[in-house]
């Protein structure tokens, strides 16, 4: 689209909306560059990709440290240097790297809250906007005395609920993929904890024997 005809646009839709569309789209702008920050982040500390962890946690397991400090050597995860630290620490190493653990997931959760208060705020400040709207319609009506206009109450009426349709706009979207983002966080974390207990504690070679015959979670729900 020709940046003149959307800038034209934009410039429209703030003249019907008022100072309350151009805060929207602002909040607008402000979730599409978080969002794009937050994937390049994912990406960058490579979050979820949990292959090599999980091959290390069953070498430790098996009693091959060897091997597991090689598959964390291969990974790319953000939690392989605090890992690797663990499989080459004791117990006593344990507060600290979970410590370091949190902070790395502190920074994989940063800017949530921001998604979170945008997603909570939106709506409210598209009604207030249509609240203020639908009071300059019925001035505008009481003005009018006895020569009103219905089509002039009802332009006003429609142009104030649009504040209200844009606050949805931005809401709906923004509390989708803030779910999304908690729930890779949520897994993130749930992995932190489970590798660095695993390689505190690895299994004896007969548990581990036995846990390697259990379904995975996902196949649970099938079983019996």
């Amino acid at each position: 689209m020709d940046l003149d005809l959307l800038s034209t646009r934009l410039t429209a839709l703030i003249d019907l909306g008022g100072p309350v569309i151009a805060l929207l789209l602002f909040l607008s702008v402000l979730v599409l560059t978080v969002v794009l920050f937050k994937l390049w982040q994912f990406q960058a500390l490579g979050v979820g990709r949990h292959a090599a962890i999980g091959r290390a946690l069953e070498a430790c397991d098996a009693g091959d440290r060897a091997r597991a400090m090689a598959d964390l050597d291969s990974s790319r995860s953000h939690l392989a240097p605090i890992l690797r630290a663990a499989l080459d620490g004791d117990e006593s190493l344990k507060p600290r790297l979970i410590a370091m653990a949190e902070a790395r997931l502190a920074l994989v959760e940063r800017g949530f809250r921001l998604l979170d208060s945008i997603a909570q705020v939106a709506p409210l400040l598209g009604l207030f906007g249509t609240v203020l709207g639908m009071i300059d319609a019925f001035r505008a009506l009481q003005d009018a005395g006895d020569a009103v206009d219905p089509s002039v109450l009802a332009g006003g009426i429609w142009v104030a609920l649009l504040t209200t349709a844009a606050g949805l706009a931005v809401a709906m979207p923004t509390s989708l993929l803030l779910t999304w983002f908690e729930s890779r966080a949520a897994h993130e974390r749930a992995k932190a904890d489970e590798a660095l207990e695993a390689l505190f504690h690895p299994l004896p070679p007969q548990a581990a024997t036995r846990q390697s015959v259990l379904p995975p979670i996902g196949g649970l729900a099938h079983a019996g």
